[in-house]
């Protein structure tokens, strides 16, 4: 079994995204939505697959992946943002080639969410970079994950069908359960570290990298993403109220003194093993002496 797991604030997009998991899955699944302190609109519509936990004040995304792993009873678990849309066979084909101690994630599209298609206009996503947390590059000033535009085209080809990525973008992802619980275990929401909300795919993708395992991006098998841009907000189909109460800043800044300085315990490499394994990596400096947080 796979289990699907949906943190979701106030998006508009939620049963659509649980519509779409049923319809293209092929093998067992199971989906549980977790209404991040909200009541929607329309309620969710029943089906013996899918399961509901209703957090009765909004506790953030972090915590609301941690209740979605407690509840789960798949062999595998799966993550997604509450506004995709899934190929056919997504769930066998990424199980059936997901091996123990990897994470595997899904081709990604971008979603026309008006006609609820692939938007074939834009590119697809396959590969990701964690940017040098460069105090003189607002884009990249903290240690955050970034397009890796070039390596996609450059490995558009046979023989790249499952290949390494340096990190990935957070809005799905699959993994063995229990290896997963092993390696990363419930994710860390404290208000000193992480956070409640964000660098989900900080705190995964490394701790399976630097502690023995891969994140592996699968071509056989997709999802179109929605990536909220401003004409959302404006329309009013989402809301940023869910990330008020957390200092971005502050929880990025830790996040990067934490990984830059070597600080997580148990891992088996240092972070810059991982670039060098990616070499060359945009915004990196040739100089190694220069890898070290900024001050």
């Amino acid at each position: 079994m796979v289990s699907i797991i949906i943190p979701s604030y106030k998006d508009p997009f939620l049963q659509k995204t649980i519509d779409s998991l049923l319809q293209s899955a092929q093998g067992d699944i199971e989906v549980i939505a977790i209404l991040d302190g909200y009541v929607p609109q329309t309620p969710i519509k029943s089906d013996s697959r899918v399961k509901v936990i209703n957090f009765n004040k909004n506790r953030g995304m972090r915590a609301a992946i941690n209740a979605g792993i407690k509840a789960s009873r798949g062999e595998f678990i799966m993550k997604c943002d509450s506004h995709c849309l899934f190929g056919p066979g997504y769930d066998k084909i990424m199980s059936e080639n997901c091996k123990k101690n990897w994470l595997m994630v899904p081709r990604r599209y971008s979603l026309d969410e008006i006609n609820w298609c692939r938007d074939e206009k834009r590119p697809v996503r396959d590969y990701h970079y964690l940017a040098f947390p460069d105090k003189s590059n607002v884009s990249a000033a903290w240690l955050i994950n970034m397009d890796w535009t070039e390596m996609t085209y450059a490995r558009n080809k046979p023989g790249y069908t499952i290949d390494d990525t340096m990190t990935f973008q957070g809005s799905c992802w699959l993994a063995n359960k229990k290896y997963f619980m092993k390696r990363v275990g419930f994710l860390d929401s404290r208000k000193k570290t992480y956070g409640p909300f964000g660098g989900e795919q900080l705190e995964i993708g490394l701790k399976y990298w630097l502690g023995g395992g891969k994140i592996k991006v699968i071509k056989k098998t997709w999802y179109a993403h929605l990536f909220k841009m401003q004409r959302h907000y404006k329309a009013g189909l989402f809301t940023r109220d869910y990330k008020l109460y957390t200092n971005v800043a502050r929880h990025r800044t830790w996040s990067a003194k934490h990984w830059m300085g070597n600080k997580e315990p148990g891992m088996i490499y240092p972070l810059s093993w991982l670039v060098e394994k990616f070499w060359p990596v945009p915004s990196w400096p040739e100089d190694r002496s220069l890898w070290v947080l900024p001050k």
